[in-house]
């Protein structure tokens, strides 16, 4: 390894092409690091008595030493590319303005240019610096004078802020071009056997800190050789980020800590990724075996889109995976993974895959309705496949949820109805609740996505309540108005109202005009009041059991 200190743009001078691997990320600098570049560029153009301004280190290695007649000098940036990325827009940027004033400069636009392109170069060597294949030519077109035709914003977005500072009436060009020949960088070139991965983890940079997944992507690709590393980003690294795109960086991370969570058996944090992965793929091991790692993830990849993202076009399994989303517990993603995975490679059928999905379902909501605590939820699926025999999947895991101790247990039937009864029912879980009541039994399930939670005893008592309830009003009020016999669904909440309940019952889209199953017996109800509201709780709690089924062997 050898470092330098040196003013960028004798850095750039000569030659010379720095390109961006595929494993980095996109270019991904916002508004915030542009202006924090642009004032102390000015600050230093500014101040005479400053001799210099550090930006930080530039590290490089040769791209590929077999090219011994190039014309260019190729080298792979693998740490400072944002920055040298950034720069890149404001030379331009800067170049442009000159020509357009006619100031006379030290620096001329030619010699701007000069920075930005070699002047023998053909093609793409033409170019002193090249990002990766998502950006590479958006900052082509820029640095061309052409408008971008399929841009990346980030990238169009501060290359018209720097045009915009230059454009500003209280800007000098003398003073911005003074600011930028005091830049001064360490660069770094590595030789073999330097580790450029060890280096790259150790340096600290005053850029965009990188997420747990880009280190992963920089530790699984960056060792090795540039056709190899092709291979692998290309057939496995790139399809995957695609099926994430959409969802963000930090769904990528939460696959990774729950993939390796479901490896390790132990759950592993956000923070955690990196490091953790480190473990699980050593950096020693051979490329096929490399290889045979980041295969699995991928596939994992797409068990995770199909659980989580609800990809999974099977009608039946989307279901699953959708209501067991709903109760927005991610501690099962591990278990699920691992599932999944042995179902997808046929060692389970689809008919125990979804007994499996419904008991895991059960087990949350149950937990749920009699408030046990979720503090033990991770560390319970995040060794639960272990406990699977796989030669007797169903019944093993049923095993493992009548072993549970207390504070992890699985909710028998009593406690369960008893809850069901008598707890209200969170603001959150209620539409689920409701929603799995009504299609219980249903070949074609309803959607009742129009349809709002209605109190039938409502929420605010009228004269008509209070005789309606009965002497002990006030309590029957105060203990059972959020409960489940007092709560139904219904497309007519604001007709509702607070309205009496022989009114509730006949009027047009009252519970006798009601197509839904939920509001049967309130249609056929003679009064409501505590006993009434207990009958129908004891009766909906009951087909609740066989909803959210207790595990038997």
């Amino acid at each position: 390894m050898k470092a330098d200190q040196t003013y960028l743009l004798h850095f750039l001078e000569g030659t010379r092409q720095f390109s961006i691997p595929i494993f980095q990320r996109r270019y991904s600098w916002e508004k915030k690091q542009c202006e924090r570049l642009w004032h102390d560029i000015m600050d230093v153009g500014e101040n005479q008595a400053i001799e210099s301004h550090f930006l930080g280190s530039i590290v490089f290695v040769p791209r590929d030493s077999r090219k011994i007649f190039s014309p260019v000098q190729e080298w792979q940036v693998i740490d400072g590319q944002q920055r040298l990325a950034t720069l890149s827009l404001l030379l331009s940027a800067v170049g442009r303005a000159i020509e357009e004033s006619g100031c006379e400069i030290a620096i001329k636009p030619e010699q701007l240019s000069s920075y930005l392109f070699n002047a023998h170069g053909e093609g793409e060597l033409r170019y002193k610096q090249l990002l990766t294949q998502h950006d590479k030519d958006t900052l082509i077109q820029l640095l061309e004078g052409r408008k971008p035709a399929d841009s990346s914003h980030r990238l169009v977005k501060n290359y018209h802020f720097f045009e915009s500072m230059l454009k500003r009436s209280d800007v000098d060009l003398r003073v911005v071009c003074e600011g930028i020949q005091k830049l001064q960088i360490v660069a770094i070139k590595l030789e073999h056997p330097d580790n450029p991965q060890v280096i790259f983890d150790c340096l600290n940079s005053t850029g965009l800190s990188l997420s747990e997944a880009d280190r992963i992507r920089n530790y699984v690709l960056m060792r090795e050789d540039p056709e190899f590393q092709n291979r692998l980003y290309e057939e496995y690294w790139f399809p995957m980020e695609q099926s994430f795109v959409n969802a963000g960086t930090k769904a990528f991370n939460s696959f990774m800590g729950h993939y390796l969570t479901l490896k390790t058996g132990q759950v592993i944090k956000d923070d955690g990724v990196y490091d953790s992965f480190k473990g699980h793929v050593p950096s020693v091991e051979r490329q096929e075996v490399l290889e045979a790692h980041v295969a699995e993830i991928v596939r994992y990849s797409e068990h995770y889109a199909q659980i989580v993202f609800l990809r999974e076009e099977d009608l039946k399994l989307h279901a699953c995976f959708k209501d067991i989303r709903e109760l927005g517990i991610g501690a099962t993603n591990p278990f699920l993974l691992g599932v999944y995975d042995d179902y997808a490679r046929e060692d389970i059928g689809k008919t125990e895959l979804i007994e499996i999905l419904r008991l895991v379902e059960s087990y949350l909501f149950r937990r749920v309705t009699c408030e046990v605590p979720s503090n033990t939820l991770n560390t319970t699926f995040a060794g639960l496949m272990k406990e699977i025999d796989k030669d007797n999947y169903l019944e093993s895991l049923k095993s493992a949820f009548l072993d549970m101790s207390w504070r992890r247990r699985y909710p028998p039937n009593p406690e369960f109805k008893e809850a069901l009864q008598v707890k209200n029912v969170g603001i959150r879980r209620c539409p689920y609740l409701l929603r799995k009541l009504e299609n219980y039994g249903r070949k074609e399930p309803i959607s009742v996505s129009e349809y709002t939670v209605e109190h039938v005893m409502p929420q605010t008592l009228t004269e008509e309540w209070r005789r309606e309830l009965g002497e002990n009003f006030q309590e029957t009020y105060e203990t059972s108005l959020h409960t489940l016999g007092n709560l139904t669904l219904t497309g007519y909440n604001s007709e509702l109202s607070n309205r009496p309940f022989h009114e509730k019952q006949d009027m047009e889209g009252g519970f006798r005009d009601s197509p839904l199953r939920l509001n049967r017996s309130l249609a056929q109800a003679k009064r409501w009041d505590e006993e009434a509201i207990r009958e129908r709780a004891e009766e909906l709690a009951e087909k609740a059991l066989q909803i959210w089924v207790y595990p038997e062997l």
